[in-house]
This record gives structure tokens, C-alpha cells and sequence, in this order.
């Protein structure tokens, strides 16, 4: 029995391991998940933002502030964020719909991501904009305890809400036209 050759990681070695016709992933598609995610990401920027700094603040050193003074840091913490992330994840889509790794092509013509494929651009993902975060939070707080705290959790939170988010687009056809098998 003939052995498989090994499956690289960032594409194919080969033009003959790659589909002759690969699905075609449209800019509209990744300009709909970028907005679909920035909702969900700035709700969650704003609501973690405001908790952080009425509850933690303080113990960095911030100045006692009134929860309307929080909740306008926090609010333009979520609202820079909206421009700064939507550039950075629009990048960050495109990049990844260029890159085959792990991505299969089913019998109608459309990519299948892989769960490992969706769990290495989650974290990839996570990374650029939990840094992004840190440093908004620098910029409109002044300290950097605070704006790590808020990175720092930032985290957790939008892993999890990323990953379901990122499963929810690999079953939705709208903006891939189909290749041909």
C-alpha cells in the first residue's frame, strides 16, 4: 500500500496536492464576519472595560472614579477599538483565506476548516487584538496594570465567544464560490 505523502503545514508543496479549482472566499464575506465579530467583541471590550476599572482600578492606582467616568473610559476603550479592530481583523481574515492549511475542500466545492485550523486562527487572532487592547487601555487610562488586567482577561473572554463565532461562519456559504472538484 502506498503511504500518503504528509500534508504541509502552509500549503501545498505541490500545485497537484492542491484542489485544480479552489473555492474562491469573496472580500464581502470577510467584511460581514469582521462587523458579526465586532459587535460581539465590543460589547464585550466595553462590558469587561467598565467592570475592570470599577473594580480594579483602584488597586493599580487609579484615581477613585464615579461609575459615569468609568463607564466614558470604558466606552471609548470599546469605541476606538471598533476602528482599530475592524482594519486588524479584515488583515487578519484575508491573510487566512489565502492560507490552505488544514482546510479541505467537500464534494459541493466548498472549504471545511478543520477544528484545529479554527483553534490556530482563534489564538493567532487573540493575540494581535488583545494587544491592540492593551494599548487603547495604555492610552485612555494611563496605566499599564490596567490596560494588562483588561488585555489580560480580554482573553479568555473572546476566546470563547471567537471560537463559537468562527464555527458559526464555517457552516454559512454565503460570500465562498464554490470550485470545482
Amino acid at each position: 500500500m502506498k503511504e500518503q505523502p504528509e500534508r504541509p503545514i502552509f500549503g501545498p508543496e505541490s500545485p497537484r496536492l492542491d484542489p485544480p479549482n479552489p473555492p474562491e472566499i469573496r472580500p464581502a464575506r470577510s467584511i460581514a464576519k469582521a462587523i458579526s465579530w465586532r459587535v460581539v467583541g465590543t460589547i464585550d471590550t466595553l462590558v469587561l472595560s467598565f467592570v475592570i476599572l470599577t473594580s480594579l482600578g483602584p488597586f493599580f492606582g487609579l484615581e477613585e472614579a464615579s461609575a459615569a467616568d468609568n463607564a466614558k473610559t470604558a466606552t471609548l476603550i470599546a469605541m476606538t477599538e471598533v476602528a482599530t479592530k475592524l482594519t486588524l481583523y479584515y488583515l487578519h481574515e484575508r491573510f487566512w483565506s489565502r492560507l490552505h492549511w488544514d482546510r479541505t475542500v467537500d464534494e459541493e466545492g466548498h472549504h471545511r476548516a478543520s477544528r484545529r485550523r479554527s483553534a490556530t486562527k482563534t489564538a493567532t487572532w487573540r493575540v494581535m487584538a488583545s494587544l491592540d487592547t492593551m494599548v487603547l487601555g495604555l492610552v485612555f487610562t494611563g496605566n499599564l496594570a490596567t490596560a494588562i488586567s483588561i488585555g489580560g482577561f480580554e482573553i479568555i473572554t473572546k476566546l470563547v465567544f471567537y471560537f463559537f463565532h468562527e464555527r458559526a461562519w464555517a457552516k454559512i456559504r454565503w460570500g465562498i464560490i464554490p470550485g470545482s472538484v
